[in-house]
């Protein structure tokens, strides 16, 4: 089963294919392998999901708390942009775990600030970016990343499958991305993954909804963690997710245009 792929991520997966045969001329699959296994040794996963349902657990939101210095819609959204210092802020205010871009071309991130943010802190780490090749889930965990990313609108049912595989086979946890319900039955069809989540924004017109985890939650299984994204802004949004049973959040631009990241988390999630 093949889901249609929105216009701009065509675009971003088809630099990330030709990023990913650079990346290879220069570090060979092979000493990757290699530094996955030191990673695995020296760096162990930090358990992902675990954080996440824990925070639920208790009673409280489980937010996945966002580093990114840019979008492509929004340009540089923060300026200075210092991964550590913002990786503190955020475990101060409670964030169970962290979501770093290292997308450069479209997101001005970069895997450096994945390894700076983790090591500032003892949150475990997902790398988000455009999840597409067995290479670049070896150097997810290579460079510390505790889960993966994998969106469901750039990948077909098999190569999901390998991606998923791929990543729980060398320790990490995938959050699954979904926006729509042929992507939310491709994923349950084709991962074993816990994390599911539900992208608030239309990849074809770029519209927010929160209507759209409202529409799909239903159709995820009980033993499944939904995680809504984007369009969290004000307590109420919170609060109308969490008395709808939503309690795992991933929330970035809100946080990136704050002076304090951190008192911004609290402040959006206080009790």
């Amino acid at each position: 089963m093949q889901i249609e792929t929105p216009t701009i991520l065509k675009k971003i997966v088809e630099r990330k294919y030709e990023e990913i045969a650079e990346r290879k001329s220069h570090t060979p699959y092979g000493n990757l392998e290699v530094a996955a296994s030191v990673a695995n040794v020296h760096n162990a996963p930090r358990g992902f999901a675990q954080a996440l349902r824990h925070q639920v657990a208790i009673g409280k939101a489980g937010v996945i708390a966002e580093i990114k210095q840019a979008s492509p819609s929004k340009g540089i959204i923060r300026d200075p942009f210092i991964p550590a210092d913002i990786a503190r802020s955020y475990e101060r205010s409670g964030a169970a775990c962290l979501s770093v871009l290292t997308d450069s071309d479209f997101f001005k991130g970069h895997e450096d600030y994945l390894v700076e943010a983790r090591a500032a802190c003892k949150l475990p780490v997902i790398r988000k970016d455009f999840i597409v090749d067995e290479y670049q889930v070896l150097e997810a965990r290579a460079i510390g990343a505790d889960c993966i990313l994998l969106i469901a609108a750039c990948l077909d049912g098999e190569k999901l499958r390998e991606l998923d595989r791929m990543a729980r086979d060398l320790g990490m946890d995938v959050l699954v991305e979904v926006h729509n319900r042929p992507e939310l039955e491709l994923a349950l069809e084709y991962t074993e993954t816990e994390l599911f989540g539900i992208n608030n924004r239309d990849l074809h017109t770029f519209e927010l909804s929160l209507n759209h985890t409202f529409e799909l939650m239903g159709s995820v299984p009980s033993d499944r963690l939904i995680v809504t994204e984007s369009g969290i802004h004000t307590r109420d949004d919170v609060a109308i997710m969490r008395e709808k049973g939503i309690h795992a959040f991933l929330v970035g631009e809100a946080f990136m245009r704050a002076d304090d990241p951190g008192e911004k988390l609290a402040e959006l999630f206080q009790s």
